[in-house]
């Protein structure tokens, strides 16, 4: 009699944010599921290497700035000293404690998981290679592809993850960077740059688009640009780098701004621009699965693939690469095997750069609104006008929310400052529901918090705010 543990109603292959989401939400819809993961520990990319382990480091070297620029302005001197081992040390148990408490999940709600490395057959076969090569093959009903995504190296820039590092590196340098050169000046590189030249690092960013955050909206870039200047990282956009020479000892970078040419030296690179599907175990030219022109996996708005049975989410499927995205891709895809009426829209898909100040966005930026022809107001509230940013001495950045000219309707909104990522969530959930900036402005907040920030800056859509 066939093992019916080997057919399972759902087998993901990955177990990053979106393949653990996905398993645990087909089991809790009583789909039997089987989760394949190479790696020794559950949680992908996110968990192991990205999201978590910067956050950490992020969060520990904020408190070193504070303590070392900022305690004395509260009435609390200190002479803070750096521990870098200790503070290495705890990124691990932070990581360890998230990896173990998705394990958790799997058993508590009785995902198996199928360690090894999965290989995507035709006919919806999978076979999973364990460490030791022994093969088990699996003959799931359907097929959830979370293979998540790789950094793209640059070709004269390959990773050795000692000099020239990815984010993975970049986690984990043995010593603070004398010079830390980050070629690209987007989310990551600003994080991790941010992270070192807060424990003392001179930290270059280069990139080779006109500005930082490219895309992002403009009044944000501008007011980045000059907070991240004045805590000084330096930044050389409209930059491009033309080559470099890795010695054991450091790398030399060569670089073009407007045809002026000059070299960089740096004990240590980070080269973040940018990551690509990665689609490990599965041949797409073989399967017939079609890609898109960035070799991303092609679905449509239920995760489902052009393969019968199959569905692709997170990082493999493009867009913008981002956890909470692929959780709810996983999510989606689960249901929809399910049988229930699930699918996925991006329009309000939350986007935040976890520098301090953070940076938080939802929605359309206002280059893209008047881009459209569309009619739009804008209202915007400063957090140096706000009582709870002033008693926390958090002043820098604003609130600013883009809305339709005639229905009020919100478009957009964009948040630099202190807890940034917090407070753009009830902006997303109204924009979930299609409201105003009058459902955000006439709703009671608390006195006095960062949040009437936000309010504030509904309230200026319409030519009402009270503190400004």
């Amino acid at each position: 009699m066939p093992d019916a543990s080997l057919s399972p109603d759902v087998l993901v292959i990955g177990g990053g944010p979106g393949g653990y989401v996905a398993a645990i939400r087909a089991a809790q819809l009583g789909l039997s599921t089987v989760c394949v993961e190479l790696d020794k520990t559950l949680g992908g990319t996110c968990v192991n290497v990205g999201c978590i382990p910067s956050k950490a480091l992020l969060q520990s070297s904020e408190h070193f700035e504070f303590a070392r620029l900022h305690a004395a302005e509260h009435g609390v001197k200190v002479s803070p000293e750096l521990d870098l081992a200790t503070m290495m040390k705890r990124k691990n148990d932070v990581v360890g404690a998230n990896t173990k408490g998705v394990e958790f999940l799997f058993k508590k709600n009785k995902v198996t998981w199928a360690r090894g490395r999965g290989t995507l057959k035709a006919g919806n076969v999978v076979d999973v290679t364990a460490a030791d090569g022994t093969v088990t093959t699996y003959a799931p009903k359907n097929v959830i592809i979370a293979t998540g995504s790789v950094p793209v190296e640059l070709p004269f820039l390959k990773f050795d993850e000692r000099r020239v590092c990815s984010n993975v590196g970049a986690l984990t340098f043995p010593e603070v960077p004398k010079h830390l050169v980050v070629i690209g000046g987007g989310v990551i590189g600003l994080e991790l740059g941010s992270v070192w030249r807060r424990l003392g690092a001179t930290v270059t960013v280069v990139e080779f688009m006109p500005t930082i955050l490219p895309g992002n909206d403009e009044d944000v870039i501008k007011e980045a640009t000059r907070i991240f200047a004045k805590q000084g990282l330096t930044m050389l956009t409209g930059t491009k780098v033309t080559g470099a020479d890795v010695k054991p000892t450091g790398v030399t970078v060569h670089v073009d701004t407007n045809g002026t040419a000059r070299d960089l030296e740096a004990d240590y690179v980070l080269v973040s621009v940018g990551r690509k599907p990665a689609l490990m175990g599965i041949d797409a030219a073989a399967l017939g699965l079609a890609l898109g022109k960035r070799g991303e996996i092609v679905v449509d708005h239920q995760m489902r693939t052009n393969l019968p049975g199959v569905y692709a989410i997170g990082d493999a499927v493009g867009g913008k690469l981002l956890a909470h995205k692929a959780e709810e891709e996983g999510v989606v895809a689960a249901e929809v095997i399910a049988g229930r009426k699930s699918e996925m829209h991006y329009r309000t898909m939350p986007s935040v750069v976890y520098t301090w100040p953070e940076i938080a966005s939802c929605g359309q930026a206002e280059h893209e609104v008047k881009a459209e022809g569309r009619a739009y107001k804008v209202g915007k509230f400063p957090f140096s006008a706000n009582g709870r940013a002033r008693t926390m001495a958090e002043t820098l950045g604003f609130v600013k929310f883009i809305a339709d000219a005639g229905t009020d309707e919100l478009l957009g909104c964009h948040i630099i400052g202190a807890n940034a990522s917090d407070l753009l969530t009830e902006a997303v959930l109204a924009m979930e529901w299609r409201g105003s900036s009058e459902d955000i402005g006439i709703t009671v907040h608390s006195h006095p918090t960062l949040s009437e920030a936000v309010k504030e800056a509904a309230l200026g859509v319409l030519g009402r705010s009270i503190h400004i």
